[in-house]
């Protein structure tokens, strides 16, 4: 009993916003001049079904985030200020709904449809952006390519020109030195058959 007056007063202006089907978030306010250390949630559903308690300190959070709630369901929260002595007193107890799962475009339609279409537009830019430059890519490579294989005849062209200039003198030297050659041999071998028959 002797702690109590130095128990911080209970929070004050609880409101619950951002409701989806899944998710809501608790704000509150705290009277001035008292040292408030931390918050704790009490979160319990309508029915009975489930009940959570959420305790925070060191913080100077005004705030809470509330996950995995189930869509379509009537919550109870209430919350404590939590001081240097001891917690306050609950809160009022305040009641919100979860939206349902369908719930949730309808209320943002024209925002979320719109991002949709845009992030679809995005994916569908990028998509044919890919495209184009692979298809930029191939065509660089064939070009590289024909181009490379015609070069590569070019000089393939050249050598067998060069190759066939080349065997042209050859042979033409070879021919007058074979024809030159026989006639030595021949006037050679001449002498020695006029010696025989003398």
């Amino acid at each position: 009993c002797l702690g109590h007056p130095d128990r911080p007063p209970s929070p004050v202006n609880v409101t619950v916003t951002q409701l989806k089907a899944n998710s809501a978030t608790v704000s509150w306010d705290v009277p001035e001049g008292d040292v408030v250390i931390g918050y704790a949630i009490l979160q319990q559903r309508q029915d009975g079904q489930m009940q959570r308690f959420i305790r925070e300190v060191n913080t100077t959070n005004r705030a809470c985030v509330l996950w995995d709630l189930a869509e379509d369901a009537d919550y109870i929260i209430q919350v404590q200020s939590i001081g240097l002595y001891g917690e306050s007193q609950a809160s009022k107890r305040v009641h919100f709904r979860t939206l349902k799962e369908t719930d949730r475009l309808p209320s943002n339609s024209s925002n979320q449809g719109d991002i949709t279409m845009e992030g679809l537009d995005k994916d569908r830019q990028l998509q044919t952006g890919e495209i184009i430059i692979i298809v930029a890519v191939l065509l660089m490579w064939a070009a590289v390519i024909a181009l490379f294989c015609r070069q590569y005849d070019i000089i393939k062209d050249n050598d067998s020109n060069n190759n066939k200039e080349k065997t042209k003198p050859s042979s033409e030297h070879s021919t007058p030195e074979r024809p030159s050659g026989g006639l030595l041999r021949s006037k050679k071998k001449s002498p020695s058959v006029n010696i025989i028959e003398v």
